[in-house]
């Protein structure tokens, strides 16, 4: 935030309100278990900050969840609402519990307590949260469930991620790919790439939900996917991995198919054009940043390059997409959802991919200008671009607010 904020003017009370979380909640949850034992968990819900609107952010189950992984999780929300311009706030929720050791009813009792511990904290005008590692569309179904109960109304923009039949928006299952594949695709008037003319290598580091459905965006319209990974290890093919294939594959066996076994080490050093990290953190680090060869890294995971390595990636003329950016077209869908429920009615597919397009592009094109105004890299670009529209909001609030 300091780097951004010495590129573009904010005032200095802009940062001392962003430097600390407007709330921060800890919550305990009985949960009666399938044995009869009583088992209380540990849960958070932080509101980092609401000056542009009502806070969002996921929920995590997860048994490393912790205080300041929430409050960072938050900011971080925080900015990437903003550098997309949608009107959110950052927060984040989470659960102390490995979600595998759960029966299918403990984890439903669980949720809905949660629910009922921070309901008076969030809402479709204060505080929306959504699905995030561990949870997905059935937990948060059981949560607005919840919340109705407690409000004695119904009320589905309290969450979004929710299945489409009880509220939740069409188009939101590849959201995060789709977003990442419309800068791409106006990346490549930049960079003067042509799928079709010549072929683009690409490199997939995670195979899960983004890493499957960016995969197929790129194999459809031309792109060479040359390694693919996942947790257990990765394949590669120069010739190009059949990604239809390989995605029905994984889905009906957990596993990829078979091909020339690497390591996701091996992966994220290959020779190729396009690196996308879309599993996990820090998988890029000071250890590895100068064996990296891709020409551009689109980050559709949260957090794959490690704050140190940025300098190194910097200095081989790597063009990296920060993740703020990269993958906000799923908080961006899940806006819409929130505004179809406001508004009581549901938009096509159609509307929502156009939408979300006309979003990502605006957005990375207004980024990207600035970093080459600036002369900085594209992550501080995408910083100084959401902290410049916090400062505005914060601005106009005048000096006697304390909100």
């Amino acid at each position: 935030m300091r780097a951004a904020a010495e590129i573009v003017p904010v005032h200095p009370e802009t940062l001392a309100r962003l430097s600390q979380p407007k709330q921060f909640l800890e919550v305990s949850l009985p949960v009666r278990m399938d044995d009869g034992s009583l088992r209380v968990f540990t849960g958070y819900r932080c509101a980092y900050d609401d000056s542009r609107g009502p806070a969002k952010g996921g929920i995590r189950f997860h048994q490393d969840v912790s205080i300041p992984e929430v409050k960072a999780l938050a900011f971080w929300m925080a900015f990437k609402c903003a550098v997309v311009g949608i009107p959110f706030g950052g927060g984040k929720g989470g659960v102390i519990v490995d979600p595998k050791k759960l029966s299918q009813g403990e984890l439903e009792r669980l949720s809905r307590a949660y629910m009922r511990a921070i309901a008076k904290n969030v809402g479709p005008a204060t505080d929306v949260p959504a699905p995030d590692v561990n949870t997905n569309a059935l937990i948060m179904a059981w949560m607005m469930d919840e919340y109705n109960k407690f409000t004695g109304s119904i009320e589905p923009g309290v969450i979004t991620g929710k299945p489409v039949a009880v509220g939740g928006s069409l188009g939101r299952d590849d959201a995060t790919a789709r977003g990442g594949f419309y800068i791409l695709r106006d990346l490549e008037k930049t960079l003067g790439w042509d799928p079709k003319a010549k072929p683009i290598k690409v490199a997939i580091h995670g195979f899960g939900n983004a890493g499957q459905h960016f995969a197929k965006f790129v194999h459809d319209v031309g792109y060479k996917v040359v390694a693919i990974g996942d947790s257990r290890g990765a394949i590669a093919n120069d010739a190009g991995i059949d990604i239809p294939a390989a995605i029905e594959h994984k889905n009906k066996t957990g596993a990829l198919p078979a091909g020339k076994a690497i390591s996701n080490a091996e992966l994220l050093e290959m020779d190729v054009d396009l690196l996308v990290p879309a599993a996990i953190e820090d998988v890029i680090t000071t250890r590895n940043a100068g064996k990296i060869r891709a020409k551009v890294i689109l980050e559709l995971a949260n957090g794959p390059v490690a704050a140190d390595a940025d300098a190194t990636l910097q200095q081989k003329n790597i063009l990296v997409i920060p993740d703020i950016l990269a993958n906000a077209g799923g908080v961006t869908v899940s806006y819409f959802e929130w505004t179809q429920n406001r508004a009581g009615f549901a938009w096509s597919l159609e509307d929502v991919h156009t939408r979300l397009k006309e979003i990502m592009v605006r957005e990375f094109r207004a980024v990207h200008a600035l970093a080459t105004q600036k002369n900085t890299p594209m992550r501080i670009a995408a910083y100084a671009h959401a902290l410049s529209r916090l400062d505005a909001a914060v601005r106009a609030f005048g000096v006697a607010s304390v909100r």
